[in-house]
């Protein structure tokens, strides 16, 4: 792998609860430099769905912006979403935590009725458009499924989850800890990360499993 290989990966915030899951987000950012590629992170500016304590799980009583909270997991070198051009990168990745069901969609609250954010359904559309690769961990497939109708894609083993997969018109794939679903039609590579009960030696070969796949989609 060569650094030509630039990854634009998107967040949702900062933490699983509420935002983009720190360990995924982390690990696919070494997962990417690991294998040889570069990444650019890019998040909406908008203010998220809520925000929540985690340590209690309890909703609390203040507003957030998902680029300005991304941003602390980026050290602050984050683009916003609406500057994202995928003819300037080679794949395009997700990382999960419930900020992607609540601030990249809704998947949380409306499931397979959800809608998606419009600056992701676009880049994701370009992405495919483009025949550049997609990796999606965690709860992120169920949202790339809801923007490309018939994708196959994974997360584990979630019953209520695959069934709003499949109500969304896509196909879902059982798997566990580390394995890969490869939809070769739309250049998509998922794998279950926490939607599984994992620790973060399962999310670290996740990601690295992941992103090896979409790499070596890139030009085929």
């Amino acid at each position: 792998m060569t650094s030509e290989k630039k990854t634009a990966i998107v967040l949702a915030g900062s933490g699983v609860f509420d935002g983009s899951e720190i360990h995924e987000a982390t690990m696919t950012m070494y997962a990417v430099m690991k294998l040889g590629g570069s990444y650019q992170l890019f998040a909406p500016d908008k203010n998220q769905h809520h925000v929540v304590n985690h340590i209690t799980g309890a909703e609390m009583p203040e507003t957030r912006n998902v680029l300005v909270e991304s941003a602390r997991i980026a050290r602050g070198n984050i683009k916003i979403l609406d500057e994202l051009d995928m003819t300037n990168f080679d794949a395009l990745m997700f990382p999960g935590g419930f900020g992607v069901a609540k601030n990249l969609c809704d998947l949380a609250f409306k499931g397979p009725k959800c809608t998606v954010d419009k600056g992701v359904e676009r880049v994701v559309k370009q992405a495919v458009e483009l025949s550049k690769p997609i990796g999606a961990l965690c709860i992120s497939p169920a949202m790339i499924a809801r923007i490309l109708p018939g994708a196959k894609v994974t997360v584990g083993q979630d019953e209520a989850t695959i069934t709003a997969i499949e109500k969304m018109g896509s196909t879902h794939r059982s798997t566990n800890h580390g394995v890969v679903c490869v939809d070769a039609n739309f250049k998509i590579a998922s794998t279950p990360c926490y939607m599984l009960d994992a620790n973060i030696l399962h999310i670290a070969d996740g990601a690295l499993n992941v992103t090896r796949a979409v790499f070596e989609m890139i030009g085929k």
